[in-house]
């Protein structure tokens, strides 16, 4: 499979596409990263909260315990703090609450950054480029055989422009049907010409 033109101009473009293809999927991929990292940021006052909650609630756990300790009383002095421990984890599950939706949100949002884009390259451009790939390995099969060349004529005779059909022959389309070898090349050239490959 051909993947670049034999002519230098159509060579070059190619090339020059290519390069501008993948530079646009990086940066749109960098830029939903960047997106990523930013929105995650968001994501810190639930780390704290998660934190201080989850500290909170041993801290008040280790003080019931102690309290309960204490002879006759110590049940009825450790439920207020059970209870108070038990609206510290409430906090802190809370905070990873919090973390799960910016999650969630960082990587919708950044995946709706990078999916239109990419979506251009993949369903636009590269269509175009396996399809010229498929004619040019075609068409390169198909000029060194005799038959060929003939099949190239005739669709150079149905797709380039009149004026170039034109310059060939005033009468292109006789001389092809008389199979005059010399418009029956003029035309293979042309279309091979036209994909950016040599005769």
């Amino acid at each position: 499979m051909k993947i670049y033109a034999d002519r230098f101009p159509t060579a070059a473009r190619q090339f020059v596409t290519d390069l501008l293809a993948v530079a646009w999927v990086y940066l749109w991929v960098r830029a939903g990263m960047w997106l990523h990292d930013l929105i995650e940021k968001l994501a810190v006052p639930g780390q704290k909260l998660e934190g201080a909650g989850g500290g909170l609630a041993d801290n008040l756990a280790d003080a019931g315990g102690k309290v309960g300790r204490v002879p006759i009383v110590g049940d009825e002095l450790t439920a207020p703090f059970t209870r108070a421990a038990e609206a510290a984890r409430s906090m802190a599950d809370a905070g990873r609450d919090q973390q799960d939706l910016v999650a969630d949100l960082a990587l919708g949002l950044s995946l709706a950054v990078v999916v239109f884009p990419i979506a251009l390259v993949v369903f636009g451009w590269l269509p175009l480029r396996l399809r010229w790939m498929r004619r040019a390995a075609a068409a390169k099969v198909l000029r060194s055989a005799p038959a060929g060349r003939d099949l190239l004529a005739l669709r150079a005779l149905a797709t380039q422009p009149l004026s170039r059909l034109h310059k060939i022959s005033p009468d292109v389309a006789a001389a092809w049907r008389q199979a005059d070898p010399s418009t029956v090349d003029s035309l293979a050239a042309l279309e091979l010409r036209s994909l950016g490959l040599r005769n």
